[in-house]
């Protein structure tokens, strides 16, 4: 990324179990089975780099909304709102910024320095591939403000029940092993209900991908539906 003053090098790319921006958890630590690793790139790759950031529980991760740059807008319409009153982008987490920088709170789970330098984190609500600029430890005493405002956003949104169909619970089973829990994942996504503010169709089937599934579900606004788990 660069302007006239700067240049940034991402240290790394996020994978994630999100394939595309649809579904994602709209905020960190609302989908704790949300697993992301992060392999630091050369001359980050250092494992002194990291020294001492296991001592950590939490640590804040400075990203760019790679799908979204160049598309800023001075208003948009946050889901929280119902999508139809408009604020200022500057009031908002919305990618739709004129430098598409984010910052993103998630815990950290593991850090190997065995092969060059990966990192495993908790709770991720970035896309699968995102760039990273920067990791920096989150500090309770300092960063923990249990007495702010949060403006138009109040408290924590209402979570869906979410039913999983016969064929929906056979497929999950059979990826255990690969994906112990895919289900509990899917749970905690769905669960928030990611359809757009206008969606009311209780017959529309929608599809979320995570990992290498294609999740099909439908939702009457107060139960998601998983029908099915596609694979390519």
């Amino acid at each position: 990324m660069t302007d006239n003053l700067h240049t940034f090098s991402p240290i790394g790319h996020l994978r994630t179990p999100f394939a595309d921006k649809f579904g994602i958890p709209r905020q960190p630590s609302l989908a704790p089975h949300a697993i992301a690793t992060l392999q630091l790139l050369p001359p980050y790759d250092r494992p002194e780099a990291v020294r001492g950031l296991e001592d950590f529980s939490h640590v804040w991760l400075t990203f760019v909304f790679h799908q979204t740059a160049g598309q800023w807008s001075p208003t948009v319409r946050p889901p929280r709102l119902g999508g139809n009153q408009r604020v200022g982008v500057f009031a908002t987490r919305s990618p739709f910024r004129p430098n598409p920088l984010g910052l993103s709170l998630v815990e950290l789970v593991g850090v190997d320095t065995t092969d060059k330098v990966t990192l495993t984190f908790r709770g991720v609500d970035l896309v699968d591939g995102t760039p990273i600029l920067d990791i920096k430890p989150y500090i309770p005493y300092a960063e923990s403000r249990p007495d702010a405002r949060s403006g138009f956003v109040g408290g924590a949104p209402e979570r869906l029940e979410v039913i999983f169909s016969p064929a929906a619970q056979t497929q999950c089973a059979k990826c255990q092993t690969s994906h112990p829990h895919l289900a509990e994942l899917i749970t905690e996504v769905l669960a928030q209900d990611p359809r757009p503010a206008y969606a009311d169709d209780p017959q529309r089937v929608y599809g979320i991908r995570l990992y290498e599934f294609d999740v099909k579900w439908r939702c009457d606004g107060r139960s998601a539906f998983v029908e099915s788990l596609d694979t390519p």
